[in-house]
């Protein structure tokens, strides 16, 4: 029998290790699956880019009140086939690693979550009405064509569609997935820890048309910080969605305190204090925001116990068990 030369066993092995070493910037051969900055970005581009290209033509084409239905269907097709496409494509992952099972106990946190959010907003609301910043002209108004109950639920589900894509881009993708990058070059502490500042930066940064002055992004800087301390504790997303949505809700729907935001309003106010304490990240923001993560973590305390990283922020069925075990040192 005539053996086959050596040359045509090792010209497909030398392919095959020059291919991975061209990929391997971009690609994990182990885990079969991208590294974890463009796992991290990708659901962000993807799904702004959508968002950006089916909005303009529903605003265009559409009027009131049409257009607000037609943007709601595109942003729960966008949010849901941002987690889908997440999840099968770019991180090869079960969704509800990031945090998505919508169980009794799922939802249990986020009304929680949501109540705080609206707690927050009622402390900001009284402060100002009782120092004589803001004052209350009118009620339930703002409904445009729709009767006005009806336009608070299509509000509502917009701001909260809003609200869940946020916190699945940011805080369920980015942020999970910069901290298994980084873990296992550097403690674990320090892994979440990067991960949470470059995630708090970036959605900071992406709020920047809403920010009027420099000072403005630390509103933002302080938001996103809440939110990603809230995963890192949990794993879990229906605390920070459920205070999210309720916060940017009761904000400009319930106490008429939203400025960007064009929305029906329960109170109707006359806004007369000075911008930087009363303004859409003045300090009276500030300061019952920070008022809102101690509450939340408070609420973590009571229901997990002694506070720490949670072993789910760095799980993963892709990761290597012996290079990532379960319970974060």
């Amino acid at each position: 029998m005539v053996s086959k030369p050596t040359t045509d066993s090792t010209v497909p092995s030398v392919a095959r290790t020059g291919w991975r070493l061209l990929t391997a910037p971009v690609w994990n051969h182990e885990q079969k699956r991208l590294r974890s900055p463009l796992r991290a970005l990708l659901p962000l581009v993807v799904t702004f880019v959508a968002l950006a290209v089916l909005l303009s033509p529903v605003r265009d084409q559409f009027n009131h009140p049409l257009r607000e239905s037609v943007e709601l269907l595109v942003l729960l097709t966008v949010l849901v086939g941002g987690i889908l496409l997440s999840g099968k494509v770019f991180d090869r992952r079960p969704i509800a690693e990031y945090g998505l099972v919508i169980d009794r106990t799922w939802l249990r946190s986020f009304a929680v979550g949501g109540l705080i959010g609206t707690v927050v907003n009622a402390g900001t609301f009284l402060v100002a009405l009782s120092v004589g910043w803001v004052s209350v002209v009118d009620v339930a108004r703002g409904g445009g064509e729709l009767p006005f109950l009806l336009a608070v639920v299509l509000t509502f589900a917009m701001i909260a569609v809003a609200a869940s894509w946020e916190e699945f881009v940011f805080r369920g993708a980015m942020l999970k997935n910069l901290a298994e990058g980084a873990d296992g070059y550097l403690p674990r502490w320090a892994a979440v820890g990067i991960a949470l500042g470059l995630s708090t930066g970036v959605f900071a940064f992406m709020h920047a048309s809403k920010v009027a002055s420099l000072g403005g992004y630390g509103y933002y800087l302080l938001a996103g910080f809440i939110f990603g301390c809230v995963y890192a504790l949990t794993g879990d997303l229906g605390l920070p969605i459920g205070f999210h949505a309720f916060y940017n809700f009761s904000m400009s729907v319930i106490f008429g305190l939203g400025v960007s935001q064009r929305t029906p309003e329960l109170f109707v106010l006359n806004v007369t204090g000075p911008t930087v304490w009363v303004g859409e990240e003045g300090l009276l923001r500030v300061v019952f925001a920070a008022v809102g993560g101690l509450l939340l973590v408070a609420y973590i305390r009571w229901r997990d116990g002694p506070l720490g990283i949670t072993a789910r922020i760095l799980s993963s069925t892709n990761t290597n068990p012996v290079q990532n075990p379960e319970n974060v040192q």
